[in-house]
């Protein structure tokens, strides 16, 4: 396998429209866009072997929760032998405006606690990231509670048409590369 590409989410139904599974939203979408037939259970994660131009792609959504992917991640890396400079995260981030999409190489885990545990168990934050705005919690509302609150109506619909936007951004770094990514989607 030459890449993955990661999106974060916690498994089952009561999380499936939250805005922590933007990154599990993203890669279905990626994987339905690019006729991934098949998940199967494998490592801690539901994985899907595409093609993607003339690259070998591997899917992945871990299923040990967020907080804990970086071992499903791990264990599918070794497993591929796949290098951390070739694994895309995509994920949701409160210090990013709604309805915007940013591209970013490498980097720290900024208090993402998925990034964290990715972090931790690849050694290093060599790997690009899809960041999915979905903006800061109101009031005092703890930024937990704001991930994983259950949206409905408009507040899904911008969700919803966001995620489109990360597949692609996705889909032009593998094209393109991370740099190129950057200057597309990352422009005010």
């Amino acid at each position: 396998m030459s890449r993955m590409v990661v999106g974060l989410g916690n498994p089952g139904p009561e999380y499936e429209y939250t805005r922590h599974n933007a990154g599990f939203m993203t890669v279905e979408l990626l994987g339905e866009r690019l006729g991934a037939a098949y998940w199967k259970d494998e490592a801690g994660a539901r994985t899907s072997e595409v093609r993607f131009g003339d690259e070998d792609l591997l899917l992945v959504l871990p299923q040990s929760y967020v907080n804990r992917s970086g071992r499903a991640v791990k264990r599918l890396a070794e497993a591929e032998d796949v290098e951390a400079r070739d694994i895309i995260v995509v994920h949701d981030d409160i210090d990013i405006p709604v309805e915007t999409v940013r591209a970013k190489d490498g980097g720290g885990h900024g208090g993402h606690n998925g990034l964290r545990s990715i972090t931790d168990e690849l050694g290093a934050g060599d790997y690009s990231r899809v960041r999915i705005g979905v903006g800061r919690p109101p009031g005092r509302m703890d930024p937990a509670d704001y991930v994983l609150e259950p949206m409905r109506g408009a507040k899904l619909e911008t969700l919803e048409s966001t995620v489109p936007v990360a597949a692609q951004c996705v889909a032009h770094i593998l094209e393109h590369g991370i740099e190129s990514a950057m200057r597309e989607f990352n422009a005010e």
